[in-house]
């Protein structure tokens, strides 16, 4: 069985006695993803194309020639293709979730009441309070006596 392409990588920067940070530092990969790449777990990257890039510039960077890898990557996502994936499983929201939006729709029906009682409320027609009918001393009349 041939070795995978993490195991070509590792091996051959360890002949340049490299370290894998003096790759992440000339290739500009991030460190996690060139470990990913010497671990062969091409699914935790962020993609096909992106792998085969990667791997370019690493095998730029060892001198070593990167068609050869670019196959094996090729020959390894077919088979991973080839394979049905999952569907993912129908979830029910967190029961959190679900609480916190009853309580958003008890707060928003407690506001819906407050403003339809204002809007709804009785409006009392602005009369001026009437004074007492009774004549004041200063309006009587005196001609009379």
């Amino acid at each position: 069985m041939s070795e995978s392409i993490g195991t070509i990588l590792r091996r051959e920067r360890e002949l340049r006695h490299m370290s894998i940070e003096e790759i992440a530092q000339t290739t500009r990969i991030p460190l996690r993803l060139l470990r990913l790449l010497e671990d062969d777990q091409f699914d935790e990257l962020p993609g096909e194309v992106f792998a085969r890039g990667y791997i370019k510039s690493y095998a730029r960077t060892l001198g070593l020639e990167s068609k050869g890898l670019i196959r094996k990557l090729d020959e390894t996502t077919a088979d991973r293709e080839r394979e049905p994936t999952p569907l993912p499983a129908v979830q029910t929201p967190e029961r959190g979730r679900r609480f916190g939006i009853a309580i958003a729709l008890v707060v928003l029906l407690i506001l819906f009441t407050l403003a339809l009682s204002i809007v709804l409320r009785p409006r009392h027609r602005d009369v001026p309070v009437e004074l007492s009918q009774q004549d004041s001393p200063a309006l009587v009349d005196t001609t009379l006596t």
